[in-house]
């Protein structure tokens, strides 16, 4: 597995939880995940259409970043905020987009854009969770990046 240093703190905190246990386990803690994901905010809740739906996950999910000061144009430096909608009967799609919230919520565009791509993969969940449920994380994660590179200037 290649260092992880391109990788912010929390996420390798995930990271080795996860590589800590066994496949059953894993699956358990991606549940535990989902019950975290909290409620959008009602400036996304009242408005779904500003937040875009991951086709490739096997369930709805809807996503939406925020970068840095609403009132400037945003940079690379900026901190970014994600917002993800679910529905309750998803929870490994939650689960996934939970890990990202923890893993990756307030760290800098830069930082997320510069995510090795086999971040998704280093999970470890590739026993517990189909092929194509690992997909659907990986393009939750190139959604994210690529609304934050639309979005810096």
């Amino acid at each position: 597995m290649p260092a992880t240093d391109q990788i912010p703190a929390a996420f390798e905190e995930i990271i080795d939880d996860f590589q800590a246990l066994s496949a059953k386990d894993r699956l358990q803690l991606l549940l535990e995940f989902s019950q975290g994901l909290p409620d959008l905010p009602d400036r996304y809740a009242e408005h779904p259409e500003l937040l875009e739906r991951v086709e490739e996950c096997q369930t709805p999910l809807f996503l939406k970043i925020e970068v840095g000061d609403p009132d400037r144009a945003a940079t690379a430096d900026d901190v970014v905020h994600l917002f993800f909608h679910a529905p309750a009967e998803a929870p490994t799609t939650k689960g996934f987009a939970g890990i990202l919230l923890e893993g990756l919520d307030g760290e800098s565009a830069d930082t997320i854009l510069n995510l090795p791509a086999d971040l998704p993969g280093r999970l470890g969940l590739t026993e517990a969770v189909s092929p194509l449920r690992m997909r659907g994380m990986s393009a939750m994660l190139g959604r994210i990046q690529r609304q934050i590179r639309e979005t810096v200037s």
